[in-house]
């Protein structure tokens, strides 16, 4: 496992818990608005100094969570792409064994991957993106893929009987209100669904969108209006 970054304490990340937060180094997408440059591209020793982003080794990592056991009660492994690491199941088992619950962040493009985690009960909530309508997802997420695995990754999401969440970063330029109709019977049926309004203040993947004005507060309202036709609940969060 190549572990990119720690956050210490997240009250935010993991829904009703206290946790930690573990960023896996890599990505199999090159999203133009991620705000995680340094976990998705490739890095050199300089760069990681200046920006206090070394990699973080697992004996220094597993010995942060045996000291917190008893005061966090929850790991979020994001990333990055945690799914790309053919270790993550024997990663994520050596947390469970201290006692933690397990959040994963995950793209939804390794279905196999998430279908072992869920059959062995290695993780208990799931997060996954939806970054755009099916045939412009290769456009939003700058690419190729194979889509039919993010469809399978969502079913077997819904199916899998644990909390979930899916969520949205709704980009300027990448998507239109108009594309929320095909999101949305992407994942009908779903519990949950998140807009996230995009944030150009920050180094982003592609340095071209730096600067770029967001969806004003109304536009997010109508989106998840449109949004709640499909799932039981759709919300702006971070607004």
């Amino acid at each position: 496992m190549i572990i990119g970054g720690l956050e210490k304490l997240t009250l935010l990340d993991y829904p009703e818990h206290l946790a930690a937060i573990i960023f896996t180094q890599g990505c199999n997408f090159r999203c133009h608005f991620c705000y995680n440059p340094l976990l998705v591209l490739p890095r050199n020793g300089s760069d990681e100094k200046e920006k206090g982003m070394s990699e973080f080794s697992p004996q220094n990592l597993f010995l942060f969570l045996r000291e917190r056991v008893g005061r966090l009660e929850g790991v979020v492994i994001t990333g990055g792409e945690p799914t790309l690491h053919p270790d993550l199941p024997e990663f994520i088992s050596d947390i469970k064994k201290l006692g933690y619950l397990v959040k994963l962040d995950s793209n939804g493009t390794n279905p196999e991957m998430l279908n072992r985690l869920i059959k062995e009960k290695l993780i208990d909530y799931i997060a996954m993106d939806i970054k755009a309508p099916l045939d412009r997802y290769e456009e939003v997420v700058n690419t190729k893929l194979d889509c039919n695995k993010v469809q399978k990754s969502v079913k077997i999401i819904i199916d899998s009987g644990l909390p979930y969440e899916f969520r949205t970063t709704v980009v300027p330029g990448l998507l239109t209100k108009e594309d929320f109709r095909p999101m949305g019977e992407l994942i009908k049926g779903a519990t949950k669904w998140y807009l996230q309004n995009f944030k150009s203040d920050t180094d982003l993947v592609d340095a071209t969108y730096r600067g770029h004005q967001a969806y004003t507060a109304q536009d997010m309202i109508e989106f998840a209006a449109i949004g709640k036709e499909y799932v039981d609940l759709c919300e702006v969060r971070g607004e």
